[in-house]
């Protein structure tokens, strides 16, 4: 058997301290404007009268409004379903109206002095229609207040588990190419050069250190992702020696920006799938500042078969950089570069811990 939705299942909030303000509040409102006459004349005994039918009244329309929110919201709840709640609202009004006007109405004629002056029928409906109206008013406002404000809450949650989701998949994307090509290139020098097979070893861990510490971060220092660079290069330049030239400029003056991390490492990783490499035709990267962005350019020769992709790639870095700030990656193909333009973005947690990769 299904479960009846009660208010707060359809609503999604609990409206009693709403209605122990809102109906003296909304009684006040009807007898002001109802019995305006008595109270300039300050006729206290009247008035006596006139507030508690007021009360009365403001109680049932309240109620009978609040029950007729309940089940249009049920039956629409969407935010486009708005019109479609009004109409029934004022429906259930007119009906509400005179149910109220047929089953009160009598009682307070004979509870209300002859020599009284009873507000017009006119009256009566103008105001029980505006004191209908911000009760629905007020409960749809409460209602999309509190959608809009888990919707915001939803996307933010939503966001940070993206990027974190995201930094994961480049995290792994050291990828197991990269990891067996590391142990050939070790295998290779342990014999051959001992003494350059333990420096491998160094940055090889350093290189992996810095992958798990900055896991976590959605930016991360420039000096940072930079010496990490150049400890990655390294290990490349153990593999592919003089048939990869690698340019990093000096940046050292660029204190307190910032770069998602691990975004270098996989554009030298793409660069490198995607590009011829051999003596004929050597694969230079450069990485430089120009203006406010971080350049990373390389000659263009590709590959004629290229291997499959791993799936995370530049629009992998460019969502990313979309959560985080407004400026955009910016990618410029030539025939003889392919350019990557990365924004660079302030630093603006002074307190977070620094990942330093020497070499």
């Amino acid at each position: 058997m299904q479960h009846k939705k009660c208010f707060y299942d359809v609503i999604g909030f609990h409206d009693t301290w709403m209605m122990i303000f809102g109906i003296p509040m909304a009684s006040a409102f009807v007898t002001i404007l109802m019995f305006s006459d008595q109270l300039v004349a300050c006729n206290w005994p009247a008035l006596g009268i006139c507030v508690p039918i007021s009360l009365v009244y403001s109680t049932a329309f309240w109620f009978a409004m609040r029950k007729t929110y309940h089940l249009v919201r049920l039956r629409y709840p969407d935010r486009d379903d708005i019109w479609k709640r009004i109409m029934w609202s004022f429906l259930a009004f007119l009906v509400v109206f005179f149910l109220v006007e047929i089953s009160i109405g009598p009682f307070v004629h004979l509870i209300v002095p002859e020599h009284l002056h009873e507000p017009s029928f006119l009256l009566v409906f103008v105001v029980s229609f505006i004191l209908s109206a911000l009760v629905i008013a007020i409960y749809e406002a409460a209602a999309f207040n509190l959608q809009l404000g888990a919707a915001i809450k939803e996307k933010a949650e939503l966001e940070r588990n993206y990027v974190s989701s995201q930094l994961e998949g480049l995290r792994n994307q050291v990828n197991p190419h990269f990891l067996f090509n590391s142990l050939n290139t070790l295998i290779y020098l342990i014999p051959e050069a001992p003494d350059k097979a333990v420096s491998f070893v160094q940055k090889m861990s350093k290189v992996y250190r810095y992958i798990l510490e900055s896991r976590d971060s959605g930016l991360i220092p420039l000096k940072e992702e930079l010496d990490f660079l150049k400890a990655y290069v390294f290990l490349l330049k153990e593999r592919f020696g003089d048939n990869l030239k690698v340019e990093i400029m000096d940046m050292d003056n660029n204190v307190g920006v910032a770069i998602v991390p691990l975004t270098l490492q996989m554009l030298f990783e793409n660069a490198i799938k995607h590009n011829v490499i051999s003596t004929e035709k050597p694969l230079r990267i450069e990485v430089f500042m120009e203006k406010d962005r971080l350049v990373v350019r390389n000659n263009y020769q590709q590959k004629n078969q290229v291997m499959d992709s791993t799936g995370v790639g530049l629009e992998n870095i460019k969502d990313r950089y979309r959560i985080l700030t407004d400026q955009t990656v910016e990618v410029i193909v030539s025939q003889q570069y392919f350019t990557v333009l990365l924004p660079i973005v302030g630093i603006t947690d002074k307190s977070k811990p620094e990942y330093q990769v020497s070499i």
